[in-house]
This record gives structure tokens, sequence and C-alpha cells, in this order.
């Protein structure tokens, strides 16, 4: 069986790149009826924090993600927090020393940095130089006896480790251009590459999907999985997401976290889409899909090995297709909390006039690409309109004025405002005036709205209401009426 994992570091909240590396383990899983795990890697005591931990979790579970195992639902090969797994960490650390497979390093942080800074001078490798791995047992004994703190260091083969990786083919590394590493800490908590090859070896992961920044790190991994006498799992490195400039993806290229996301008001299903175009892409090229369309085509081999580009235009784009599909009592519900922190609902929602905000919700949507834009896209319905110098003088051409007079007094003569009835009357309008296009419909929008774009006349006007309409209009008629 396929067996996938997703291990985040608790050490802030969950970004859209690495939120990126868990969908497509997911997906992978999906695709192959396999099981995707969630591990957390918080062995990183100084950084790591609890509350990243419960955010994540409710991150990926508010994508539409789901695991099989993790530390929230159990699973048989638990546990799936590092911090709780050190005891296992140290006895295969143990066991690597008594096989001779690593040894205790002695030297202090202050002499590697200095011996980094002399290779660097020298042109060489800042590698380790395995200078502990050779000492005799009088040395040994001697820095035993002192009680320095040590690390505990793998023996790196001088070899050429070679393997096939599923999206970038064969990889091929010296390793006699690596020095030994630390697998295990002065403080006793394991290096990453041990700690990561320990687990998926004794949680029987198949795939290691994970981005190709941890490439390099791959063939110790190898080594590592040699030593516990395991085959290595296949592993598939994926593109790492730049922003437009072609710099690694951070804050300047807008919400970078997950849940940055959330408060926008994106929809997740919209945020999944778009992740999974961030390096590859359906066969029939369509950008707009539903997981369960995908899942059986998905091939991650056929995955781009260049950089994706993080395009939030793009992003946007998505939103607003899937706000524009979304069933309306659900925005409905996503959109109450915006409003009521702006001032425009009551707080108490069985106060709130839900048939009015739906009108207006969907009205609003089509220039929407997130939930949150609903307070800047419906205040014309909450608030008094304000109209800027240069409105306010093109209210007041003869032109304008000529549109707004009829305009009255076709409202004064309505009843209902219906999409139909709206229409009528800007007939009545043109044929009197003669004007059409934007010159009659911009002094109705401008005098109801102040703004020159938003939602379609006839559902402004439909849920402003008669005397409303009426009231914002008369304002801006020289000649009263």
């Amino acid at each position: 069986m396929i067996r996938v994992r997703f291990a985040p570091s608790p050490t802030g909240l969950l970004h859209i790149g690495n939120a990126r590396v868990a969908v497509f383990n997911w997906l992978f899983a999906q695709r192959h009826k396999g099981a995707f795990i969630l591990r957390i890697e918080d062995t990183d005591v100084a950084r790591s924090d609890k509350k990243y931990i419960t955010q994540l979790i409710e991150d990926l579970h508010w994508l539409g993600l789901s695991w099989q195992e993790g530390p929230d639902v159990g699973g048989n090969y638990g546990p799936y927090l590092q911090s709780e797994r050190q005891h296992i960490y140290s006895d295969i650390c143990q066991k690597f020393l008594n096989e001779e497979l690593a040894y205790r390093c002695y030297c202090t942080p202050e002499e590697l940095e200095e011996r980094r800074k002399i290779a660097r001078l020298t042109g060489k490798p800042p590698r380790y130089d395995n200078r502990c791995r050779i000492l005799t047992d009088k040395q040994k004994r001697a820095f035993e006896e002192s009680g320095l703190p040590y690390t505990i260091r793998f023996k790196v083969p001088e070899e050429i480790i070679v393997f096939e990786d599923l999206i970038r083919g064969t990889c091929q590394f010296d390793m006699s251009l690596t020095g030994d590493f630390v697998i295990m800490r002065s403080d006793r908590t394991p290096s990453f590459h041990f700690a990561v090859t320990v687990d998926d070896t004794l949680m029987q992961i198949t795939h290691v999907i994970r981005g190709e920044d941890h490439l390099s790190n791959t063939p110790c991994h190898i080594l590592l999985f040699h030593a516990l006498k395991q085959k290595p799992p296949q592993f598939a490195h994926l593109s790492l997401t730049m922003g437009t400039d072609h710099t690694l993806l951070s804050k300047r290229h807008g919400a970078f976290s997950l849940s940055e996301y959330r408060k926008l008001g994106y929809l997740p299903e919209a945020i999944l889409n778009y992740m999974m175009l961030l390096g590859w892409s359906p066969r029939d090229k369509k950008e707009k899909f539903r997981v369960e369309d995908i899942v059986e085509t998905f091939e991650i081999g056929v995955m781009s090995k260049a950089s994706s580009i993080f395009d939030q235009q793009k992003l946007d784009w998505l939103g607003g297709q899937y706000i524009r599909e979304a069933d309306l009592d659900r925005l409905m519900n996503l959109a109450i909390p915006y409003l009521q922190t702006a001032g425009f609902t009551p707080t108490d929602e069985n106060k709130i006039d839900k048939t009015r905000l739906k009108l207006i919700i969907d009205a609003a949507r089509s220039n929407m690409s997130c939930m949150s834009q609903i307070v800047e896209e419906s205040n014309i319905f909450f608030k008094d309109l304000v109209v800027s110098e240069t409105h306010a003088a093109f209210l007041s051409s003869e032109i304008s004025q000529s549109v707004l007079v009829l305009f009255y007094r076709e409202l004064q003569k309505a009843t209902v405002l219906s999409p139909q009835n709206f229409k009528e009357i800007l007939t009545i309008i043109q044929k009197e005036t003669k004007i059409g296009g934007k010159g009659l419909y911009l002094p109705i929008r401008l005098a109801l709205t102040g703004r020159e774009h938003g939602p379609e006349l006839h559902s402004i006007a439909r849920i402003l209401g008669i005397e409303t309409c009426k009231i914002r209009v008369e304002r801006f008629l020289v000649k009263k009426i």
C-alpha cells in the first residue's frame, strides 16, 4: 500500500508553499488509494509551539484535506509528534554507535565555524573534516572525562549516490564532498536528517514527496536508510514556488499563510484548485476543476521541474469564479461576520434581514474574489453615499440632468422596481432624451452609488427600493421637481 506523509515543523503559520506540498501528497494518496499521514516535526523545542500545531491542523481541514494517521486521529505507527519519539531516536542512535556507524564529536560550534571560514578562504567546500572520527582511545577517554558536550555524527562513506527521482529523473551526488553529518545534537535531540529517516522507516513511508530544497538532503537520507537496513522510499522533489519577480515566495508577494487567506475569506476550494495549478495542470489544460474530476488522471511524473509562479491575480480570478457559483446561503453565512465587524448588520443574527442580505450578496459577488470584499462592495446599501467633486460636476451637466429628471419622474410613478420594470424605465428615458449607453447609465449609477462601477443597476435599484432611490437622485437635481 502506498503511504505518504506531510511533516511540517510547527514554528510558524502554514504558508502557501508548504501547504502545496501537503496538497500533492494528499492528491497522490487519493490517486493511488493509499494512506496520507500527518507527522509533526517539533524537535526544535525553542521555536516549536503547540498553537501552530492546532492552527495547521485547522488550516488543512479547512482546505479539505484529511489524513488516515496523525496526532489528532492516532494510528498504528504513532506517536505522530516527534517530541514524543525521543526514546526511539536515542535507542537507534545507540545502535549506530555500537555498530560503529556513528561516533561522538567534541568539536565546539566556534571551532566548526572557524574551520568553515578557512575552507571558504582556501576555495574548499565548508564541510566537516571528520577529525573526531579518527580520535585515539586515549583522546576519547580524555574528552569523556572532561565532560565536554558532544554531538553524534554519522560516518559518510566516500561513494557516489545515485537515485531516480519521480519528477527530476536520475540524480547523482558525490559523497566525498560531504562531511560526516550530525544525527544527534548535544542536547540529545535528533537532527532533521536522522529523525525524518527513522520516522519514514518505522511509519513504512513508500513515497517521499517534498520541495526541491530537500533534494541535496536525499543522499544523506539514503545512507541512513541503508544503515537502518531499509530500502529507501521513492522520492519526488517538487519545484519551489516563486513570486512573479522570480524570488522565493514571501509576504511581499501578498498574503503568505493559509490562515491569512482564510481570514480574507477566500473559498477553500479556490485555494485548493489554485495550489494544484502550481507546477501541474490536468490533461485538458482547464484551470478550474473539482478535485474529484482530476484524481484519477493525476500523475506526479509530469509535474514541472521549473519553479512555479504564484500569481495573486490568477488566484483572485479563480476565487471570483467560485464565489459566483457558490450557494447564496453559504456566502451569506460567510459574509455576516465581516458585515457585523463593519457595523453594517446587527450583532444579533436573528435581527438581520437575511432576505435583503442575500439580494445584496448576489448583486455584489460578481466583483468579489474573497468574502472580506463584501464590506467594500456592499457599503452602498448600508451607508449614505459620498460623491466626489468630479462626479458631482458631471451630474450637474445638462445631459446628466435630463437623464436624472426623467428617472426621478418615473420613480414617482413606479410601484415596484423589478428588473423588467427598471428596464422599461430606462427605455422610456432613452426614447425621450435620445441618450444611450454610458451617457444613460452613468448618471443614474453615480446618483445611486457614487461609483462608476458596481453591481447591475437593476439590482442596486431593487435593493435600495423606490424611496431611497428617489432620495439619492433628488439631491443631485439642480431644479427640484
